[in-house]
């Protein structure tokens, strides 16, 4: 899979509705002070982020109690298993900020990154493609390939969703 742009993924009152979920105060947020541990990422820079974990297979339960809210998002990826599933927010920052490339997992897998908000932030693959956050956007890819998250200049926060599947 090279990776694959859907827009429009979901139903427009179903999204606007999660939409309004994932950005209200209802969401528990937790603080990550490292965008990523891939080799090469330095420590030392202050790129750190909040997450809402909602599934994580590794750990075998799930962690959340608004995992139920993305249940949709098993029929329109065709998904045939959960390997993980988590939200992440990526504060404002004066300029943008590309985080430094990772892999989600090591083996072949898909990878979905959601996007709940439109901003001048982005995910840039390995070829050095990069996809828009654009609310309502799916972007589909094998996440054992590089790729790089980024922070956002024109709004408060980048809202996305990242899930890994088979």
């Amino acid at each position: 899979m090279k990776y694959k742009v859907i827009d429009n993924l979901m139903d427009k009152d179903d999204f606007k509705n999660l939409q309004s979920l994932i950005m209200s105060a209802d969401v528990p947020w937790y603080f990550n002070k490292d965008i990523n541990t891939a080799p090469g990422y330095d420590p030392n820079t202050n790129q750190s982020y909040l997450i809402h974990n909602l599934f994580n297979l590794n750990l075998d339960y799930v962690y959340s109690h608004l995992y139920k809210n993305f249940n949709v998002f098993w029929k329109l990826l065709n998904m045939k298993s959960l390997i993980r599933a988590k939200l992440n927010l990526y504060m404002r920052t004066d300029k943008i900020e590309e985080h430094h490339p990772h892999t989600d997992l090591p083996f072949e897998h898909k990878g979905c990154v959601f996007s709940f908000n439109t901003c001048d932030g982005y995910t840039k693959l390995e070829d050095g493609t990069k996809i828009e956050s654009v609310a309502n956007r799916a972007l589909l890819f094998d996440a054992s390939n590089q790729h790089s998250s980024t922070s956002c200049t024109d709004e408060k926060a980048r809202f996305n969703l990242n899930i890994n599947f088979f």
